[in-house]
């Protein structure tokens, strides 16, 4: 009996390799394209983030000012106080000195 021996054409082997290279390739650049549309989208997903955690940041920043501004306004109203009694000798009068003056409403001045 005789084998069945397939016997392939030197140029036939030689394009079969370069389809499977080509193809190797293709598929390389293919995965290396997705790779790139990835990580792209993870860079603006991160850059998004980063832009946020700024914005916080400033609003943080801008409330710590109005925090010690306020800090600032109610120790200077205790340091005022003070300085009116010991320079200028004010003091708050008794309810015997107190005269209170109201104003008359509206419908009364109409009559």
């Amino acid at each position: 009996m005789k084998a069945n021996v397939v016997q392939t054409n030197p140029t036939q082997a030689s394009s079969l390799k370069k389809g499977i290279v080509y193809a190797v390739l293709l598929a390389l650049v293919f995965i290396s394209a997705i790779m790139v549309v990835f990580r792209v989208f993870e860079y603006r997903h991160d850059y998004r983030e980063l832009s946020a955690f700024k914005r916080e940041q400033e609003d943080l920043n801008a409330e710590w000012g109005r925090l010690l501004i306020e800090q600032q306004t109610f120790g200077a109203t205790a340091q005022i106080g003070t300085r009116a009694v010991t320079q200028l000798r004010m003091y708050s009068p008794p309810a015997a000195q107190t005269v209170v003056i109201s104003l008359p409403m509206n419908s009364e001045k109409k009559q």
